[in-house]
């Protein structure tokens, strides 16, 4: 049997690498694009569950440093024992009982009553949580908006333009280019969005 000649080999060579190439880029972008469709699909879970979450308590959970401000503070129960003997339910008082939610840790549920089933298991995190990644919460209890940046930016479903323009962050150096929302458009503040409204209410 004839040996291959070195140009046959450094051929194959070529032919295999180029191959894999080839398949290692395709399972790049196949990977990429299931992490963006996890990230539209836990927008969308998250944005059911705050909207169980008002029904119970009329409210939306208020928002801090991006996250969902709706988890035990270390002084919840001594403070929540105090807020219960109120005649009146003071809402503020209640906020500054709760602390952050970590995205992917921690779930979201009623704090005041361990026995009722969450709203959330695990509030979910973004696939890339690791790599500095991060959803992005606001809320001012009345309306919410709730974003995440795609990896395939332009080319992947869901890519909002004006979303983009915001430059809100979701995570370091990463702009928010998806969103869910209640009560509010996606390409402006909740601040901007009520003023709005109040101008219009004035103007009739």
């Amino acid at each position: 049997m004839k040996p291959f000649s070195k140009n046959e080999v450094f051929a194959v060579l070529g032919i295999l690498f180029f191959i894999f190439v080839l398949t290692f880029l395709n399972m790049q972008v196949s990977l990429r694009k299931a992490r963006d469709s996890q990230r539209r699909a836990d927008l969308g879970e998250i944005a059911n569950a705050l909207r169980r979450y008002q029904n119970d308590f009329g409210f939306y959970p208020p928002s801090k440093d991006g996250k969902i401000l709706a988890c035990k503070g270390s002084d919840f129960d001594s403070g929540w024992n105090e807020i219960k003997n109120d005649k009146e339910f003071d809402q503020e008082k209640f906020f500054n009982l709760l602390v952050p939610c970590e995205w992917g840790k921690d779930p979201l549920k009623d704090v005041t009553d361990e026995a009722y089933p969450p709203y959330l298991k695990v509030i979910p995190g973004d696939p890339k949580g690791n790599k500095g990644i991060s959803y992005l919460y606001l809320s001012n209890t009345k309306r919410f908006q709730i974003y995440a940046y795609l990896e395939g930016k332009e080319k992947e479903i869901g890519y909002d333009k004006s979303v983009v323009a915001r430059s809100l962050f979701c995570g370091q150096g990463y702009v928010c280019s998806f969103g869910k929302s209640y009560g509010v458009p996606l390409d402006i503040s909740i601040e901007e969005y009520e003023r709005e409204l109040l101008e219009q209410s004035k103007s009739k």
